[in-house]
């Protein structure tokens, strides 16, 4: 029997999973509550690390992955810590690999979205909002969305996001909470001018800034280079929402975080243009590369995030409903592995529905591994949140000491960072 899957939510996980199922001859449809396609051009530039590059190369058909590979940014990956002084006190290199799915890439958002619509045009049912499901008697379950209209399937994968109503309805004790951290982000233009008069470390490839406590930034560059590609069909080229931004322009992307004392009281309701010049007297002081790439961004591109977590629950007893990524292990952007877990998520259950066994046994087997390295993922990242805000002054002079020291010993470098 062909089983009907539903997959509620049409996000990174969600349509990677949808195209895994597709590639392999099942009966899916993805009901997304974005009326259009063209209605979620927002975002920033994301990491795919190798466990996100191996889910894209196994669940895409070729040509969308060499459609993923000819949109990722040329830039390095080698991985920098500052201080707001931009004294460099360790850069980690980067192995690669002649295996393009087994290595580090930078990947426009919004480009990385519309590949994985590409040739889902009879899957992805757009206009439908999600509201409740419910189980009939003959087995399977109907799906009830805000228009009215309803649907059935065999299966239900909860793909929608930190906010899921599907696991509020199948999993009600899971809990998503606010850290108490805020992030302003935004996006410098990454011109030739600019690149000549910034100091070459904050374009060379992404970097971890530690000022003194209280706060931290992070700045990484999404670079094209100087002829980007442009597939066939607009792939690489949707403009996003007049920020003067398109998906062939070089930027690196800043985020400021800090913990809510440090905001001002209505830092929620400042348009784009006062969050830039917010960051900007916060820091002041800093060297003046870094206030450059926060005063040049066009407010347009500068946007408030909370920061929010999953609380990780006990296992639960499979059943035909299911949940990946943001939906049942939302975690903090601090450690940029969210959107590569969600990846791995739609793999594995991919792999799972596609092996020939029962349902609900091959739900279970998915569940169990992804409980236990999404919960992982979880905490790693509200840790290193805490980390990047926190800390006494004590604290982050010892970190910054360390981290000279680990520059000087490769042995150490390698036990640590490895």
């Amino acid at each position: 029997m062909n089983l009907r899957i539903a997959v509620i939510g049409g996000g990174v996980g969600g349509l990677c999973l949808a195209q895994g199922l597709h590639k392999a001859g099942m009966d899916v449809t993805v009901y997304e509550r974005d009326r259009t396609p063209e209605d979620r051009l927002q975002g920033y530039r994301v990491h795919i690390d190798p466990h996100g590059a191996r889910a894209l190369h196994d669940c895409l058909p070729s040509e969308l992955w060499k459609a993923f590979l000819a949109t990722t940014g040329t830039g390095g990956q080698d991985f920098g810590f500052l201080t707001e002084q931009l004294e460099e006190l360790l850069v980690l290199r980067t192995e690669h690999s002649d295996d393009p799915a087994e290595n580090h890439h930078s990947v426009s958002r919004i480009t990385l979205r519309q590949v994985l619509l590409t040739g889902l045009d009879e899957v992805v049912r757009f206009g439908k909002t999600f509201e409740r499901y419910e189980r009939t008697e003959d087995g399977p379950i109907r799906l009830h969305f805000a228009d009215g209209s309803s649907a059935t399937a065999d299966i239900v994968v909860g793909a929608d996001g930190g906010n899921s109503p599907v696991r509020r309805q199948y999993l009600p004790h899971a809990r998503r909470v606010d850290t108490g951290i805020l992030t302003v982000a935004g996006k410098f233009p990454l011109t030739e001018h600019a690149r000549s008069a910034l100091t070459p470390r904050l374009w060379e490839g992404p970097n971890s800034i530690i000022p003194p406590p209280g706060a931290g930034f992070f700045i990484a560059p999404h670079d094209l280079g100087e002829d980007p590609v442009v597939l066939p069909g607009g792939i690489g080229a949707t403009e996003t929402g007049g920020a003067l931004f398109d998906n062939s322009s070089s930027y690196i992307l800043w985020a400021y975080g800090a913990a809510d004392g440090r905001m001002p009281d209505d830092v929620s309701t400042m348009s784009g243009e006062r969050l830039r010049d917010t960051v900007a007297a916060l820091i002041g002081d800093w060297h003046p590369d870094l206030r450059m790439l926060v005063t040049m961004s066009h407010p347009e591109a500068v946007s408030l995030l909370p920061i929010r977590t999953s609380v990780p629950v006990a296992p639960w007893a499979a059943t035909t409903v299911t949940l990946l990524g943001d939906a049942i292990h939302s975690m903090t952007p601090m450690r940029g592995i969210g959107a590569n877990t969600a990846l791995r998520d739609a793999r594995l259950l991919c792999l799972a529905l596609t092996g020939g066994k029962d349902p609900v046994e091959a739900i279970a087997a998915y569940e169990a591994e992804m409980r236990e390295y999404g919960f992982a993922a979880v905490r790693d990242s509200l840790r290193a949140a805490k980390q990047f805000v926190g800390g006494s002054a004590m604290a982050r002079a010892g970190f910054k000491s360390f981290l000279r020291t680990a520059s000087r010993l490769p042995a150490l470098r390698r036990r640590v960072f490895s």
